[in-house]
């Protein structure tokens, strides 16, 4: 089954997909839009496109564990996306996941714009490669 995963953002949400095996995640893209009804129908219709049975998004925790009101907000636009996409929501922390996508891409040597434009979807990637790694490990 393909499972969607989302690096929320204010302005910039990174997406990406499992392919059919639930072994692997590929970056999708990155959404640009600040508007969060016109984000939910984005998100709705990639659902729809791609047959998308489960999303996964990332909840961003402070180094300590505890959650702020990004995470609160995270929670909030899960319970709506549940509801009118009619796909189950999970949630996968993200604590890091911006700083390993850097590295990631400081190795890849992509600078500049073009890392602007993919560092989102390189985040999202990362949060749903760990979902379905935990999954497969328990």
């Amino acid at each position: 089954m393909k499972i969607l995963a989302i690096d929320l953002g204010d302005v910039r949400t990174g997406v990406a997909i499992s392919d059919n095996t639930e072994f692997l995640a590929s970056p999708l893209g990155t959404i640009y839009e600040a508007d969060r009804d016109l984000l939910l129908q984005k998100i709705i219709d990639i659902v729809a496109k791609h047959n998308v049975k489960k999303i996964v998004l990332g909840v961003p925790k402070n180094m300590d564990g505890s959650e702020g009101e990004s995470a609160q907000k995270s929670y909030h636009f899960a319970e709506i996306l549940c509801k009118k996409s009619g796909v189950e929501v999970s949630f996968q922390d993200e604590r890091g996941t911006t700083l390993e996508a850097s590295n990631y891409l400081n190795a890849s040597a992509i600078y500049g714009e073009k890392r602007k434009h993919v560092i989102d979807s390189v985040a999202a990637t990362i949060i749903l490669q760990s979902y379905l790694d935990s999954k497969r490990s328990s």
